[in-house]
Protein backbone atom coordinates (compact mmCIF):
# COMPACT_ATOMS: atom_id res chain seq x y z
CA UNK A 1 0.00 0.00 0.00
CA UNK A 2 1.07 3.50 -0.95
CA UNK A 3 0.84 5.43 2.78
CA UNK A 4 0.55 2.02 5.06
CA UNK A 5 1.99 -1.66 4.46
CA UNK A 6 1.60 -5.11 7.20
CA UNK A 7 -1.96 -5.37 6.74
CA UNK A 8 -3.22 -8.93 8.05
CA UNK A 9 -7.00 -10.12 9.03
CA UNK A 10 -5.71 -9.46 12.98
CA UNK A 11 -4.48 -6.12 12.81
CA UNK A 12 -7.59 -4.97 10.30
CA UNK A 13 -10.08 -6.41 12.65
CA UNK A 14 -7.87 -4.93 15.89
CA UNK A 15 -8.18 -1.42 13.62
CA UNK A 16 -12.03 -1.48 13.42
CA UNK A 17 -12.46 -2.85 16.92
CA UNK A 18 -10.79 0.10 18.16
CA UNK A 19 -12.38 2.92 16.20
CA UNK A 20 -16.24 0.94 17.27
CA UNK A 21 -14.99 0.83 21.05
CA UNK A 22 -14.05 4.87 20.38
CA UNK A 23 -17.09 5.85 18.87
CA UNK A 24 -19.19 3.76 21.49
CA UNK A 25 -17.69 5.02 24.63
CA UNK A 26 -17.77 8.55 23.38
CA UNK A 27 -21.58 8.12 22.86
CA UNK A 28 -21.67 6.71 26.12
CA UNK A 29 -20.25 9.35 27.62
CA UNK A 30 -21.59 11.66 25.18
CA UNK A 31 -25.27 10.96 26.76
CA UNK A 32 -24.65 10.53 30.51
CA UNK A 33 -22.84 12.65 32.59
CA UNK A 34 -22.30 10.43 35.31
CA UNK A 35 -20.39 8.22 32.97
CA UNK A 36 -18.80 11.18 31.81
CA UNK A 37 -17.21 12.05 35.29
CA UNK A 38 -16.68 8.14 35.79
CA UNK A 39 -14.53 7.81 32.52
CA UNK A 40 -12.78 11.68 32.57
CA UNK A 41 -12.27 12.32 36.04
CA UNK A 42 -12.64 9.07 38.08
CA UNK A 43 -10.87 6.91 35.76
CA UNK A 44 -7.74 9.42 34.97
CA UNK A 45 -7.10 9.52 38.58
CA UNK A 46 -7.05 6.11 39.18
CA UNK A 47 -5.05 5.40 35.80
CA UNK A 48 -2.30 8.17 37.27
CA UNK A 49 -2.18 6.13 40.43
CA UNK A 50 -1.60 2.13 38.20
CA UNK A 51 0.74 4.59 36.46
CA UNK A 52 2.84 4.93 39.31
CA UNK A 53 2.60 2.03 41.10
CA UNK A 54 3.96 0.02 38.10
CA UNK A 55 1.13 -1.87 37.59
CA UNK A 56 0.04 -0.42 33.94
CA UNK A 57 2.22 1.54 31.85
CA UNK A 58 3.47 1.90 28.17
CA UNK A 59 6.44 3.69 26.76
CA UNK A 60 4.31 6.96 25.83
CA UNK A 61 3.79 6.98 29.98
CA UNK A 62 7.01 7.25 30.62
CA UNK A 63 7.80 10.55 28.00
CA UNK A 64 6.58 14.25 28.88
CA UNK A 65 4.56 14.04 24.91
CA UNK A 66 2.46 11.64 25.80
CA UNK A 67 1.60 12.54 29.36
CA UNK A 68 0.88 16.03 28.70
CA UNK A 69 -1.16 15.32 25.31
CA UNK A 70 -3.57 13.16 27.07
CA UNK A 71 -4.01 15.81 30.19
CA UNK A 72 -4.85 18.32 27.74
CA UNK A 73 -7.38 16.22 25.75
CA UNK A 74 -9.14 15.71 29.44
CA UNK A 75 -8.69 19.57 30.27
CA UNK A 76 -10.95 19.96 27.09
CA UNK A 77 -13.14 17.55 28.09
CA UNK A 78 -13.67 19.09 31.43
CA UNK A 79 -13.56 22.56 30.11
CA UNK A 80 -16.49 21.32 27.38
CA UNK A 81 -18.47 19.71 30.44
CA UNK A 82 -18.49 22.68 32.49
CA UNK A 83 -20.12 24.39 29.75
CA UNK A 84 -22.59 21.78 29.42
CA UNK A 85 -23.77 21.12 32.49
CA UNK A 86 -22.74 24.42 34.38
CA UNK A 87 -23.77 27.96 34.51
CA UNK A 88 -20.82 28.38 32.58
CA UNK A 89 -22.62 27.65 29.52
CA UNK A 90 -24.26 30.86 30.12
CA UNK A 91 -21.31 33.22 29.84
CA UNK A 92 -18.39 33.97 27.69
CA UNK A 93 -16.37 31.00 28.66
CA UNK A 94 -18.52 28.86 26.31
CA UNK A 95 -17.16 30.83 23.55
CA UNK A 96 -13.11 31.56 23.88
CA UNK A 97 -12.78 28.21 25.61
CA UNK A 98 -13.72 26.02 22.97
CA UNK A 99 -11.34 28.01 20.37
CA UNK A 100 -8.81 28.54 22.20
CA UNK A 101 -7.97 24.74 23.28
CA UNK A 102 -8.60 24.12 19.20
CA UNK A 103 -6.37 26.90 18.37
CA UNK A 104 -3.50 26.36 20.98
CA UNK A 105 -3.44 22.10 19.72
CA UNK A 106 -3.62 23.39 16.09
CA UNK A 107 -0.40 25.81 16.33
CA UNK A 108 1.37 23.26 18.58
CA UNK A 109 0.87 20.59 15.34
CA UNK A 110 2.18 23.78 13.28
CA UNK A 111 5.35 24.73 14.99
CA UNK A 112 5.77 20.50 15.47
CA UNK A 113 5.97 19.92 11.56
CA UNK A 114 8.38 23.05 11.10
CA UNK A 115 10.51 21.36 13.77
CA UNK A 116 11.06 18.49 11.83
CA UNK A 117 11.59 20.09 8.68
CA UNK A 118 14.94 21.97 10.39
CA UNK A 119 15.29 19.23 12.52
CA UNK A 120 15.48 15.67 10.43
CA UNK A 121 17.91 16.41 7.51
CA UNK A 122 17.92 12.54 6.71
CA UNK A 123 15.70 9.63 8.10
CA UNK A 124 15.99 9.21 11.62
CA UNK A 125 14.53 7.29 14.82
CA UNK A 126 14.65 9.60 17.91
CA UNK A 127 14.67 8.59 21.33
CA UNK A 128 10.67 7.88 21.52
CA UNK A 129 10.86 5.63 18.53
CA UNK A 130 9.90 7.81 16.15
CA UNK A 131 10.84 7.42 12.44
CA UNK A 132 11.37 10.95 10.95
CA UNK A 133 12.41 12.75 8.07
CA UNK A 134 12.19 16.64 7.26
CA UNK A 135 11.02 17.70 3.75
CA UNK A 136 8.96 19.89 1.88
CA UNK A 137 5.89 18.13 3.33
CA UNK A 138 6.51 19.54 6.56
CA UNK A 139 5.96 23.33 4.88
CA UNK A 140 3.14 22.48 3.26
CA UNK A 141 0.61 20.73 6.14
CA UNK A 142 2.50 23.77 8.26
CA UNK A 143 0.53 26.27 5.84
CA UNK A 144 -2.78 23.69 5.88
CA UNK A 145 -2.54 24.40 9.44
CA UNK A 146 -2.74 28.04 9.45
CA UNK A 147 -5.56 28.23 7.05
CA UNK A 148 -7.34 25.58 8.95
CA UNK A 149 -6.50 28.53 12.09
CA UNK A 150 -7.83 30.91 9.94
CA UNK A 151 -11.57 29.13 8.68
CA UNK A 152 -12.46 28.37 12.29
CA UNK A 153 -15.48 30.65 11.78
CA UNK A 154 -18.38 31.32 13.81
CA UNK A 155 -16.87 30.23 17.21
CA UNK A 156 -19.14 32.98 19.11
CA UNK A 157 -22.25 30.50 18.31
CA UNK A 158 -21.53 27.76 20.35
CA UNK A 159 -23.86 27.11 22.33
CA UNK A 160 -25.65 24.00 24.60
CA UNK A 161 -28.22 21.92 22.84
CA UNK A 162 -31.48 21.92 24.49
CA UNK A 163 -31.37 18.23 24.42
CA UNK A 164 -31.16 15.54 26.87
CA UNK A 165 -27.85 15.39 26.25
CA UNK A 166 -26.95 18.95 26.85
CA UNK A 167 -23.73 18.87 23.66
CA UNK A 168 -21.67 21.82 22.94
CA UNK A 169 -22.97 22.89 19.18
CA UNK A 170 -20.71 24.90 17.22
CA UNK A 171 -23.11 25.27 14.29
CA UNK A 172 -20.90 27.24 12.03
CA UNK A 173 -18.30 24.25 12.35
CA UNK A 174 -18.99 22.69 8.58
CA UNK A 175 -18.41 19.29 7.03
CA UNK A 176 -15.94 20.71 4.68
CA UNK A 177 -14.17 22.26 7.83
CA UNK A 178 -13.99 18.91 9.40
CA UNK A 179 -12.85 16.94 6.64
CA UNK A 180 -9.96 19.77 5.83
CA UNK A 181 -8.90 19.35 9.56
CA UNK A 182 -8.84 15.48 8.95
CA UNK A 183 -6.59 15.78 6.26
CA UNK A 184 -4.22 18.42 7.37
CA UNK A 185 -4.17 16.13 11.01
CA UNK A 186 -3.52 13.21 9.14
CA UNK A 187 -1.04 14.69 7.62
CA UNK A 188 1.10 15.82 10.56
CA UNK A 189 0.24 12.27 12.39
CA UNK A 190 2.11 11.01 9.36
CA UNK A 191 4.62 13.71 9.30
CA UNK A 192 5.52 13.97 13.19
CA UNK A 193 4.21 10.61 14.56
CA UNK A 194 4.38 8.15 11.56
CA UNK A 195 4.98 5.14 13.24
CA UNK A 196 1.77 5.89 15.65
CA UNK A 197 -0.17 7.44 12.14
CA UNK A 198 -2.99 4.14 11.63
CA UNK A 199 -4.32 4.83 15.45
CA UNK A 200 -2.97 8.06 16.72
CA UNK A 201 -4.23 9.89 13.17
CA UNK A 202 -6.26 8.00 11.30
CA UNK A 203 -7.99 5.71 13.93
CA UNK A 204 -9.12 8.30 15.98
CA UNK A 205 -10.23 10.58 13.50
CA UNK A 206 -12.13 8.37 12.28
CA UNK A 207 -13.91 7.84 15.55
CA UNK A 208 -14.89 11.39 15.78
CA UNK A 209 -15.98 11.72 12.14
CA UNK A 210 -18.63 8.68 12.46
CA UNK A 211 -19.64 10.11 15.18
CA UNK A 212 -20.70 13.43 14.11
CA UNK A 213 -22.18 11.97 10.24
CA UNK A 214 -24.03 8.90 11.89
CA UNK A 215 -25.07 9.97 15.77
CA UNK A 216 -25.25 13.47 16.56
CA UNK A 217 -24.00 16.37 14.06
CA UNK A 218 -22.78 19.87 15.22
CA UNK A 219 -21.08 18.77 17.66
CA UNK A 220 -17.42 17.56 16.36
CA UNK A 221 -15.06 18.70 18.87
CA UNK A 222 -16.89 17.27 21.48
CA UNK A 223 -16.95 14.34 20.08
CA UNK A 224 -12.97 14.76 18.76
CA UNK A 225 -12.24 15.73 22.55
CA UNK A 226 -13.74 12.88 24.09
CA UNK A 227 -12.02 10.36 21.70
CA UNK A 228 -8.61 11.76 21.92
CA UNK A 229 -8.64 11.74 25.72
CA UNK A 230 -9.86 7.88 25.44
CA UNK A 231 -7.27 7.08 23.58
CA UNK A 232 -4.88 8.85 25.27
CA UNK A 233 -5.62 6.89 28.60
CA UNK A 234 -5.46 3.79 26.49
CA UNK A 235 -2.64 4.53 25.18
CA UNK A 236 -0.42 5.69 28.36
CA UNK A 237 -1.91 2.48 29.81
CA UNK A 238 -0.93 -0.03 26.99
CA UNK A 239 2.27 -0.25 25.15
CA UNK A 240 -0.19 -1.37 22.04
CA UNK A 241 1.91 -0.60 19.29
CA UNK A 242 3.60 -4.28 21.09
CA UNK A 243 0.56 -5.85 19.92
CA UNK A 244 0.03 -7.56 16.79
CA UNK A 245 -3.53 -6.69 16.49
CA UNK A 246 -1.92 -3.07 16.36
CA UNK A 247 0.71 -3.54 13.96
CA UNK A 248 -0.14 -1.81 11.07
CA UNK A 249 3.01 0.61 10.14
CA UNK A 250 3.37 3.81 7.69
CA UNK A 251 5.78 2.84 4.62
CA UNK A 252 7.73 5.61 5.28
CA UNK A 253 8.01 6.89 1.64
CA UNK A 254 8.61 10.30 1.25
CA UNK A 255 6.16 10.42 -1.95
CA UNK A 256 3.85 9.31 0.78
CA UNK A 257 4.12 12.07 2.90
CA UNK A 258 4.43 14.68 -0.10
CA UNK A 259 0.86 13.91 -1.69
CA UNK A 260 -1.17 13.71 1.82
CA UNK A 261 0.56 16.99 3.13
CA UNK A 262 -0.24 18.93 -0.71
CA UNK A 263 -3.70 17.52 -0.51
CA UNK A 264 -4.60 18.82 3.07
CA UNK A 265 -2.58 22.16 1.99
CA UNK A 266 -4.56 22.04 -1.40
CA UNK A 267 -8.12 21.54 0.21
CA UNK A 268 -7.45 23.75 3.21
CA UNK A 269 -6.75 26.43 0.52
CA UNK A 270 -10.11 25.91 -1.29
CA UNK A 271 -11.90 26.26 2.28
CA UNK A 272 -9.97 29.73 2.67
CA UNK A 273 -10.77 30.58 -0.75
CA UNK A 274 -14.70 29.52 0.08
CA UNK A 275 -15.03 31.20 3.62
CA UNK A 276 -13.71 34.76 1.71
CA UNK A 277 -16.29 34.04 -1.23
CA UNK A 278 -19.06 34.00 1.64
CA UNK A 279 -17.88 36.74 3.61
CA UNK A 280 -17.55 38.91 0.10
CA UNK A 281 -21.16 37.74 -0.93
CA UNK A 282 -23.09 37.97 2.43
CA UNK A 283 -21.16 41.03 4.40
CA UNK A 284 -21.13 38.54 7.53
CA UNK A 285 -18.08 38.61 9.95
CA UNK A 286 -16.31 35.03 10.38
CA UNK A 287 -14.70 36.08 13.65
CA UNK A 288 -17.67 38.24 15.54
CA UNK A 289 -20.84 35.99 13.61
CA UNK A 290 -21.66 33.45 12.41
CA UNK A 291 -20.59 32.92 8.80
CA UNK A 292 -22.49 30.12 7.24
CA UNK A 293 -26.12 30.79 8.55
CA UNK A 294 -27.59 29.96 5.27
CA UNK A 295 -25.85 27.13 4.15
CA UNK A 296 -28.37 23.97 4.70
CA UNK A 297 -25.79 21.96 6.93
CA UNK A 298 -25.65 25.04 9.61
CA UNK A 299 -29.35 24.77 9.81
CA UNK A 300 -29.45 20.97 9.95
CA UNK A 301 -26.90 21.20 12.92
CA UNK A 302 -29.49 23.88 14.45
CA UNK A 303 -32.22 21.77 14.19
CA UNK A 304 -30.39 18.25 15.24
CA UNK A 305 -29.61 19.45 18.62
CA UNK A 306 -33.50 21.86 19.18
CA UNK A 307 -32.20 24.78 18.64
CA UNK A 308 -33.88 25.78 15.94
Amino acid sequence: MFFFTGYHLTNIIGFLVLVAVLVLLNEITRRSKAASVIMYVVVPVVLLVLIAMGVVGSPSSKTWFGTVKTISALMGVWGFLLIRHTKLGDTKFAMYFPVAILGINIAEAVYRDIEVFMTYKTMTVDEAGLTLLGGYWNLFNAAAGVLLLLTMTGWVGIRVAKTRSRDMVWPDQLWFWIVAYDLWNAAYCYNCISTRAMYAGIALLLSCTLAEAFLQRGVWLQHRAQTLALFGMFSLAVDYRAMDAFSIEATYDPHAWGVLSVAAFLFNLGVFVYMLRTMKKTGRKPYTGELFVENEGYRKNLQANGLN
